[in-house]
């Protein structure tokens, strides 16, 4: 995919758009789910949020580290969301920067936000007056959210680069239903025609030259 600079401004626009809309509903959600519930509930709706930044993580690197070549061999034999998956590593600049930048940067920071609501709640359910209690407790919880969203990661990660294939592929598959049953295209796989003609073009001036 030829970069361009015109293009790449655009897309930065329109995903910071898409960001700050994404951010506010998943705010929005997360607060009005936590305000009625236990603490212990809300740290399980941390810990999906971590689960969600760590499952679209997978999804971004996955699409950045596939190779091409075997979803063109399993598009040859008629294999379901293999042109998909086709599009997905073509746009995997795009795909990537909003599974990971924006999904998951989303999660990583409404899910510190809600941790600390988590522990208001704590400490208000045990009584506790005592600042070192208070504070003992912010910072054991705060890097237990940490050390899960960076484990997590790193072994999403891996996954994603061994993986990268059948991953790409089980989306594509999704992307499949989507576009046969709501008729919603999310990538091209056509490669652009009009930088081949003109290839083409330079490549006979320059023969009958």
């Amino acid at each position: 995919m030829k970069f361009s600079v015109r293009d790449s401004v655009k897309w930065s626009i329109f995903i910071a758009g898409v960001s700050f809309i994404l951010a506010c509903i998943f705010s929005v959600t997360s607060t009005t789910l936590l305000g009625g519930v236990s603490w212990g509930i809300g740290m399980c709706v941390v810990f999906m949020l971590i689960l969600v930044g760590i499952f679209f993580d997978v999804m971004g690197l996955s699409a950045a580290a596939a190779n091409e070549t075997p979803f063109h061999a399993m598009a040859s034999e008629k294999v379901h969301g293999a042109r998909q998956a086709i599009g997905i590593v073509r746009n995997a600049d795009r795909f990537s920067n909003f599974c990971n930048d924006v999904i998951g940067d989303i999660c990583g920071v409404i899910s510190g936000a809600a941790g600390a609501l988590v522990v208001l709640k704590l400490l208000v359910s045990m009584n506790a007056e005592n600042s070192v209690l208070t504070t003992v407790v912010s910072v054991v919880f705060a890097g237990i959210v940490s050390a899960l969203t960076v484990g997590g990661k790193a072994m999403g990660k891996s996954f994603a680069i061994h993986y990268s294939t059948e991953i790409v592929l089980t989306i594509g598959k999704f992307f499949y239903l989507i576009e046969h049953h709501l008729g919603i295209r999310i990538f091209n796989a056509k490669k652009n025609k009009s930088s081949k003609n003109g290839k083409r073009g330079n490549k006979r001036a320059a023969r009958s030259n």
